[in-house]
C-alpha cells in the first residue's frame, strides 16, 4: 500500500471523539481474542471521549498527538510524557500509539512515533520506552523502528494476566533516521 500523507499535531479538545474512535477501534482490532472480552466491551465512545478530552485539556505531564489526513480526518493518535518506570533508565515514554485499522501499514505509526520523539526531545527528554502487549503485532513495528526489548512484565486487567514487553530507544532516533 502507498504511504498516507498525514500531518501530526497536538490534539485539541474537539479531537476527543475521533481520538476515542481510533483508540477503541484499534483495541478491538488488535486485542480481540487476546484480552478479556468484557474489557473490550467496557470501552465506550462516551467514556473514552471524556477520558481523552480531560487528558488533552489538562496539558499536564501527558501530551496527546494526532495524525490527520486532509480527506480521511484523524487516522492515528499517540500520548507521551515522562517514563513511569524509573528502574528502566529511560526518561521519556510513549504511553499509547494507535492507528485506525483502515490505515495500517501506510506510514501513520512511523509519522506518530517520529513526531512523538520530537515532542519528547522538545520537552528535554533524551530516551524513550514503550510498553506493548506481548501478543500485539506492533511489537514488530517497534523493533523495525529501532526499539530493543529491554524488559518484560505481567500486569492484571479485569482479573487476567497480561504479559507486556518494553522496547527502548537510548536516543530519540528511529532506525531509519540513524542511517542518514
Amino acid at each position: 500500500m502507498d504511504a498516507l500523507a498525514v500531518a501530526v499535531r497536538p490534539a485539541r479538545p474537539d479531537d476527543a471523539e475521533a481520538v476515542a474512535r481510533v483508540y477503541i477501534d484499534s483495541w478491538h482490532d488488535t486485542y480481540a481474542g487476546v484480552l478479556p472480552t468484557p474489557l473490550l466491551c467496557a470501552m465506550t465512545p462516551d467514556g473514552q471521549s471524556s477520558r481523552w478530552r480531560a487528558t488533552i485539556r489538562a496539558r499536564g505531564r501527558e501530551s496527546v498527538l494526532v495524525a490527520e489526513h486532509e480527506r480521511f480526518g484523524l487516522v492515528g493518535m499517540a500520548s507521551l510524557g515522562p517514563a513511569r518506570d524509573a528502574a528502566l533508565a529511560f526518561d521519556g515514554e510513549v504511553y499509547t500509539l494507535y492507528v485506525d485499522p483502515n490505515f495500517y501499514n501506510r506510514g501513520v505509526g512511523r509519522a506518530l512515533l517520529s513526531a512523538g520523539f520530537a515532542a519528547l526531545a522538545a520537552r528535554g527528554f533524551t530516551s524513550c520506552v514503550i510498553w506493548a502487549h506481548a501478543k500485539n503485532p506492533a511489537r514488530f513495528f517497534y523493533q523495525a523502528m529501532g526499539g530493543r526489548q529491554v524488559a518484560a512484565r505481567t500486569v492484571r486487567m479485569m482479573g487476567g494476566a497480561v504479559p507486556e514487553m518494553a522496547f527502548g530507544w537510548p536516543r530519540l532516533r528511529l532506525a531509519e533516521q540513524a542511517d542518514h
